[in-house]
């Protein structure tokens, strides 16, 4: 029967150690994953500073200030964003602050200025202002020694920004993946030469080499015949060059379903072959010289799904991300769902249709399978358990978009 989907992504996780930290700049490292958390060099601001072009005040002096009763204190002095003066403000004074200015020492406010008028050395406030009024304090934004980004998490621009305010010109990542992706099969060839009769081209590596690409990783493509020593060969150059092994058919118990046979030949360590899902019941995962394996059905919804939900996983985990998968959202069911046997998980590809609240899944039954493939927007799993979802019901979906 095989294993649960739950634990055979958890063997998967406790096999897989993260590959090599390196330093990357800012410029290189948007979408790269966090090798381990960074703190703050620096304070940001590392001032005190105005959020707003305008006058630095004691709050207490224009408490009371109003349209009807304006205060009037003296103008001394000016600065500006970045320009390394330290004034003091004297009781009764105002200076003019722009943004981004340091606070003068015994103000604790900014009235902007458009509350303000100039009446020769004097301003006109016609409007308080509370302690604390238009200053950004400083750390706010980053404060020395606070971590500013955890480990496993994928750089953003915005994180790449906060890295950049909190001192830091490079950053610590997991490096990348390099995966191979071996498609197997006498029939199979490679997309762009003209096709034998009885022959098909190799849309499951194509599939599979774009999800990789999305992520940013390598990759090496290989297309082996239904040969034992072409299989041998392959599988024991691809693991030498490669951090990870993906397999494309041949995964099975038939005649010329050749992969496992090989890899025990090569000395593999095999965690599973086979687990409770549907469609991609035939996926195994082991290692080889330290390397994950994973080895996925040749049929398209099966390779598919296999890939998304064990070896995605799997090979995030080796770029350093915790437990990760596709990324998910609530989504409402369209119609109701039914899955073929309450002892394992009915995975269906569907359309999400935008509504007021939360999207609606519509699962596809198109009678060819690439096109459900190629058009879907997101998947929801019938667990084991249940035989079927009913119509209306809030679930959980991985987003394939």
């Amino acid at each position: 029967m095989g294993i649960g989907l739950g634990e055979a992504l958890g063997l998967v996780f406790d096999s897989i150690v993260p590959l090599a930290v390196e330093m990357v700049a800012l410029t290189d490292a948007v979408d790269r994953v966090v090798a381990r958390d960074v703190a703050a060099n620096v304070d940001s601001p590392s001032v005190d500073a105005s959020l707003k072009d305008g006058y630095a005040v004691r709050s207490a002096e224009v408490a009371g200030a109003t349209a009807d009763h304006p205060v009037r204190l003296t103008l001394k002095g000016y600065a500006s964003a970045g320009d390394g003066q330290r004034i003091r403000l004297m009781p009764g004074h105002t200076v003019r602050v722009l943004t981004g200015a340091c606070i003068p020492d015994g103000a604790d406010a900014v009235v902007a200025e458009e509350f303000t008028k100039q009446d020769g050395d004097r301003i006109v406030f016609n409007h308080f202002a509370e302690p604390g009024r238009n200053v950004m304090v400083r750390g706010s934004d980053v404060a020395l020694g606070a971590a500013v980004v955890r480990a496993g998490l994928a750089l953003t621009p915005g994180c790449i920004g906060l890295l950049a305010a909190a001192g830091h010109d490079r950053v610590p990542v997991t490096r990348r993946p390099t995966v191979a992706i071996m498609a197997t099969g006498d029939e199979v060839v490679a997309p762009g030469v003209p096709l034998p009769e009885g022959k098909l081209y190799a849309s499951n590596m194509a599939a599979l080499d774009a999800w990789c690409r999305r992520y940013g990783w390598p990759t090496r493509l290989q297309i082996v015949p239904d040969a034992p020593e072409a299989l041998y060969d392959a599988l024991q150059s691809l693991v030498v060059g490669a951090d990870a092994v993906v397999t494309s058919g041949g995964a099975w118990t038939g005649d010329r379903d050749l992969v496992v046979k090989i890899l025990e030949r090569l000395g593999w360590h095999q965690v599973f072959h086979r687990i409770r899902i549907g469609p991609g019941k035939a996926v195994g995962f082991g290692t080889l010289a330290g390397k994950p394996i994973f080895i996925l059905p040749g049929g398209p919804p099966s390779n598919m799904q296999g890939f998304l939900q064990i070896a995605l996983p799997g090979i995030l985990a080796l770029g350093g991300r915790s437990r990760a998968g596709l990324p998910t959202a609530s989504v409402r069911l369209g119609q109701t769902v039914t899955g073929r046997s309450r002892d394992w998980t009915q995975l269906i590809f569907g359309t999400l249709e935008p509504q007021s609240d939360v999207p609606l899944f519509h699962p596809l039954r198109n009678a060819s399978r690439l096109q459900d493939m190629a058009q879907a927007h997101a998947i929801v799993a019938i667990a084991e358990g249940l035989a079927q979802i009913a119509a209306g019901t809030l679930v959980s979906a991985q987003l394939l978009r």
